[in-house]
């Protein structure tokens, strides 16, 4: 099988002229990237980086982010991506757990890495763009040579892939919701495989365009970088989401396919300049990395009108669990198993992976480890393979049901299931419904603690016109949700809380950790039953 480099030469040989990608005013061909990538990994090479070393980022979607992870690909060196808001532990608990010999940073990350380089006499760093005074001196009070990441590309040269598919190619990080970062290292078979998948199950052709969004710190941003290599395609870079320079990419770019968080869609559609941009061009969109609630599918289908709707369920462990690619057509399904992966709901609290559930029952999903585009186990965390691989199978903690027509629901998390009067209850049902009135913006719902019925049922709400809560009950109640799911109190809030790629933090909101800008919320009113 071929690894990543050899995939990305296979582009360059194919088309050298085409638009590869796109940065600002700074648009590259195949031809003239491969020459860059190239001097980058000799570059790593000479700081003494060999094949199966880890090489730290903390880097905003910016083509030398994007070159970066093609010239570690060619050396064989570990690509391992921080989010570019990490705090100084965090880098340093990265560099420690993956015993990094390089950080690249650059202006915005450049406090938080250089505190953390205080504890790391060995690491070397390479810094993208001026810091500015108050960062040399304080890396000269570190004793830290910093490299100018400009010196690493200035001789221009063709580069060699040295690496193998089986060597490993990148190592994500979890977030941590609920404990430390667990190290999730991926071989360039798994890699590459995921991205072939995502070229099928989005069904991208030649020369592809797509949003350079999704961080490349998180799956679903470096699958959008693979598989436009794949394709001869052009990523466009972001380095932070903006709706309004989205648009204007769009319009500019003609991007083809639009691959993001349902957050990120419903900013795009509420920005004034939504319907005054021509969108045209965008025939493909796909999703993942949250639910997508009725509302905000049927606005897209409606603005943008595409030719396919995807809806893909998966993991930074095994990228595709599932996909379905008639999101409207079957709302909050994510269909079937996608082409490498077997997939089962088993019943809770069972560590068998044959105890499986009855159609429409809930349980937990688990998929297979055999799949091609899988990990193998977590990075120096023996605790969390013991919790989370099982005979062979790899157990998401999500929650589930399969229907009678075999099509998978994703109804959120294990820790996210509200008990409520011995009655299991994912929010993910609850929030559906309540999307779907004409007022409501956007709605998170959680489980707190409730003396008589262990937790009660809340829904956080934020609104684009005026309602109020015996309103959002009275449609709860005309819905078909069934009595015991219905709100028992209505928050009104101005955001809710999301992890820098969308999702909704419900543990802060059960938590009590969150309360709108205004510091303020209205006083909940609690329906009877």
């Amino acid at each position: 099988m071929l690894d990543l480099g050899k995939t990305f030469l296979q582009s360059v040989e194919r088309s050298p002229n085409a638009l590869a990608v796109v940065d600002g005013d700074l648009r590259l061909t195949y031809g003239a990237w491969l020459l860059r990538i190239g001097a980058l990994q000799r570059s790593l090479a000479e700081l003494g980086l060999k094949r199966g070393d880890h090489l730290v980022s903390v880097l905003q979607n910016r083509q030398e982010a994007a070159t970066l992870h093609w010239a570690c690909q060619f050396a064989g060196v570990v690509m391992t991506p921080l989010n570019w808001r990490a705090k100084p532990d965090e880098v340093q608990f990265a560099l420690h757990d993956s015993a990094a010999k390089l950080v690249v940073y650059e202006s915005i990350s450049s406090s938080a890495v250089l505190q953390a380089l205080a504890e790391f006499e060995k690491v070397l760093a390479v810094e993208i763009g001026c810091a500015g005074k108050d960062s040399l001196i304080e890396g000269a009070k570190l004793n830290l040579t910093s490299i100018s990441y400009t010196d690493c590309v200035c001789n221009l040269a063709e580069p060699l892939p040295l690496a193998h598919a089986d060597d490993l190619s990148l190592m994500l990080f979890t977030s941590g919701t609920t404990g430390l970062p667990k190290g999730v290292p991926r071989r360039h078979r798994a890699e590459r495989m995921a991205a072939l998948a995502h070229v099928a199950q989005n069904q991208y052709g030649r020369t592809e365009c797509t949003l350079g969004v999704m961080p490349l710190y998180h799956t679903m941003g470096v699958r959008s970088l693979l598989s436009m290599s794949l394709v001869d395609g052009c990523f466009i870079c972001m380095p932070k989401f903006d709706a309004r320079q989205a648009l204007e990419h769009i319009a500019r770019e003609r991007v083809s396919h639009l691959y993001l968080v349902p957050t990120l869609y419903h900013d795009l559609l509420a920005h004034s300049k939504f319907f005054e941009t021509d969108v045209s061009s965008v025939r493909r969109l796909g999703f993942a990395g949250a639910p997508m609630h009725d509302a905000l599918l049927l606005r897209l289908q409606d603005a943008f009108k595409p030719d396919l709707f995807v809806n893909h369920y998966g993991s930074s462990e095994i990228y595709t669990f599932s996909f379905n690619p008639d999101a409207v057509g079957k709302p909050g399904s994510a269909g079937r198993a996608g082409i490498n992966t077997r997939l089962r709901v088993i019943k809770f609290n069972t560590k068998s992976t044959n105890h499986l559930v009855e159609p429409l029952e809930e349980g937990q999903i688990i998929a297979d480890l055999d799949s091609e585009e899988a990990f193998e186990s977590y990075h120096n965390r023996p605790d969390a393979n013991a919790k989370c691989l099982h005979e062979g199978w790899y157990f998401t903690g999500d929650t589930g049901y399969i229907d009678n027509d075999g099509d998978l629901f994703v109804t959120g998390r294990i820790d996210d299931m509200i008990i409520s009067g011995g009655e299991n209850i994912s929010p993910v049902d609850i929030e559906s419904v309540i999307s779907l009135h004409p007022s409501v913006d956007e709605v998170a719902v959680a489980g707190i603690k409730d003396e008589r019925w262990g937790q009660r049922v809340v829904a956080f709400v934020k609104c684009k016109s005026t309602v109020n809560s015996e309103q959002l009950d009275a449609h709860c109640r005309s819905s078909d949700l069934v009595n015991f799911k219905r709100p028992r109190e209505y928050v009104f809030v101005q955001e809710i809380p999301k992890s820098p790629v969308g999702k909704v933090l419900r543990r802060k909101l059960v938590a009590g950790e969150y309360s709108p800008a205004t510091g303020e919320m209205e006083a909940p009113v609690i329906p009877p039953f």
